[in-house]
């Protein structure tokens, strides 16, 4: 797969107990993304940060590590991002969604 030199990067922000079909939202979100033959989908934990409801998540305090932000971000084509976002829409019902316009150096495989 060849990327243009510009690019856009979807990134999702979630909880890590939010669920579709009884699974990590993260994953199925991920897999979909490798169904709809996007270019690459990261998913990193984070270890501190709040959403629309101001609740600090955190490791730090054992109550308040139960459901950590986690980040999704997916680099491809605005048009090929512009037609998963209806894909899985209905599935965040808690979250965030950003999309940004970004330079891609090389997108390589062996």
């Amino acid at each position: 797969m060849v990327l243009p030199k510009k690019g856009h990067l979807l990134r999702i922000f979630i909880g890590e107990t939010d669920k579709k079909d009884g699974a990590p939202l993260y994953e199925w979100i991920v897999k979909k993304a490798r169904e709809q033959g996007l270019a690459g989908a990261t998913v990193t934990r984070g270890v501190l940060g709040f959403g629309a409801h101001s609740r600090i998540h955190t490791t730090k305090i054992l109550r308040l590590s139960e459901d950590m932000p986690m980040v999704i971000e997916i680099v491809d084509t605005l048009e090929k991002i512009d037609n998963f976002l209806p894909i899985i829409d209905h599935t965040i019902t808690e979250g965030l969604a950003i999309i940004e316009e970004i330079t891609i150096r090389f997108y390589r495989t062996s």
